[in-house]
């Protein structure tokens, strides 16, 4: 497995097997890490997991931030790595990147998996995110509740060791706090191109968890319905992370996917 920079800056690690690539994009205030328990399971598979801009190992130096400066990204280490095709896997920010990503470059796109999405947020949704956007923004600690939406507090105190990584994963430095807070004022934001996503005719699988009360399965449902060629898989007992809570699951209904 190669760990390295491409000549933008962009930390990303490789595991080539010789089959088509298998791209994780993760989520908002996380880094490439999230996806271990994927790329362990997919050893059979090329994977590619990356941090995104003002994440983890790369840096970002503008204002502002847009989904479209996300996908340039991606764009940008795929050529570099010289690779046709990918199998492309996104979380919550992650998912919305892949959508954007697999509308502007659909030829590079051999499947798509989103998993947590958002989606036709109702007015009260929308203002739940933005709220603790605003909470963020004034430097109020989010982690502990942000922990309870994404794992069961039952996994939490079986697997302290995930409770102290996210922890220190999502109590940042004021430098990375502030790229943070710009992923996250595009996420709290973001409002659906829902003519563009059913323009997408990618083949697409829609995940997510039973229990995940900001990316709901009513959301993940309704993307999957405005989808051209999708189908919907729920995780039961999952909640927002449920990639890792519930991650054979996930795992087995990826690589059932992929190899459709």
């Amino acid at each position: 497995m190669s760990q390295d920079f491409d000549p933008n800056q962009n930390y990303y690690s490789f595991n080539d097997k010789n089959t088509v690539p298998v791209v994780f994009i993760h989520g908002v205030g996380l880094d490439h890490k999230m996806w271990d328990p994927q790329v362990n399971s997919l050893n059979n598979y090329s994977t590619i997991t990356y941090d995104l801009l003002g994440h983890g190992k790369t840096p970002y130096n503008k204002d502002e931030i847009t989904l479209d400066n996300f996908s340039n990204q991606l764009f940008s280490l795929i050529e570099f790595l010289k690779i046709k095709k990918i199998n492309l896997v996104g979380f919550s920010l992650g998912s919305l990147i892949a959508l954007n990503f697999s509308s502007k470059f659909h030829n590079k796109v051999n499947s798509l998996t989103i998993i947590g999405t958002t989606y036709k947020r109702s007015n009260e949704q929308r203002t739940q995110v933005i709220d603790r956007f605003n909470q963020a923004k004034l430097n109020k600690p989010i982690s502990k509740k942000a922990l309870k939406r994404w794992f069961s507090d039952e996994y939490l105190k079986i697997h302290p060791e995930i409770y102290d990584q996210f922890m220190e994963i999502l109590n940042k430095k004021p430098k990375d706090h502030l790229n943070f807070l710009k992923a996250y004022k595009l996420f709290a934001h973001h409002k659906d191109d829902i003519e563009t996503i059913k323009k997408i005719t990618t083949k697409t699988l829609v995940m997510t968890g039973s229990n995940d009360s900001g990316s709901t399965i009513t959301m993940s449902k309704a993307l999957s319905n405005d989808l051209i060629n999708s189908s919907f898989v729920e995780i039961n007992n999952g909640k927002h992370l449920c990639s890792i809570e519930c991650s054979d699951d996930v795992n087995m209904n990826l690589k059932k996917f992929i190899n459709i």
